[in-house]
């Protein structure tokens, strides 16, 4: 199983994106928001997952762990699939989706292309209490959405700045879910506050 991915942009658009991974050019279906965001000749990290098929293998690439685990957890609805699933999330933030499964609103699903009112009545019934670490974990629940490609980013400057990923990714994600709105998507300000939170760490990551 491919559960991320980190590598050199070589094309990209509203479908997907191509990371080159060892001279390897892997092509990874995306929301267009982070078809968009990526850049060419820039490094890009994609948490991803393998979907196999009888006449394909097919990698989905998303900007953060939970926006995978959501998209995981669409797959398990009946009548969705992996193009749906990304539908979903490329019309609503993980935020929207609990919002909308918490207060048993299947009309944000139903405006999704491609997501019909039986269905979208269904991922409603079916993820009611399967999104709750999406709540706990600081998802907005005003909706506002963070930039994509911002955390992929900021995890890139850090390993950049000589910190391991397993490190500097769980320390983007909960600057994330902390910063003020207005921080939400700029690299910068996310940068200075992860920052902020991994200087009392150097010691000990130095020492292991």
């Amino acid at each position: 199983m491919i559960s991320s991915l980190r590598g050199r942009v070589t094309h990209a658009d509203d479908d997907g994106v191509v990371v080159e991974v060892g001279g390897v050019g892997l092509a990874v279906a995306v929301t267009p928001a982070v078809g968009r965001s990526a850049h060419i000749g820039a490094e890009l990290m994609l948490h991803t997952t393998l979907i196999v098929r009888e006449d394909a293998l097919s990698l989905f690439g998303f900007d953060t762990r939970e926006e995978l685990r959501v998209f995981t957890q669409l797959l398990g609805v009946t009548g969705v699939g992996p193009k749906s699933a990304l539908g979903v999330l490329s019309s609503l933030t993980v935020g929207q989706i609990a919002d909308a499964v918490a207060g048993e609103d299947d009309a944000p699903f139903r405006r999704v292309s491609g997501i019909g009112p039986k269905t979208a009545k269904l991922i409603v019934v079916q993820l009611t209490g399967k999104l709750d670490h999406v709540v706990s974990s600081g998802a907005s629940g005003g909706g506002s959405a963070v930039a994509p490609g911002v955390a992929a980013q900021v995890v890139a400057a850090l390993v950049g700045l000589g910190w391991p990923e397993r490190t500097a990714a769980p320390v983007v994600e909960e600057v994330l879910a902390d910063a003020p709105e207005a921080d939400r998507a700029s690299v910068p300000a996310l940068l200075r506050l992860a920052l902020a939170q991994l200087g009392p760490r150097r010691k000990e990551v130095i020492g292991g």
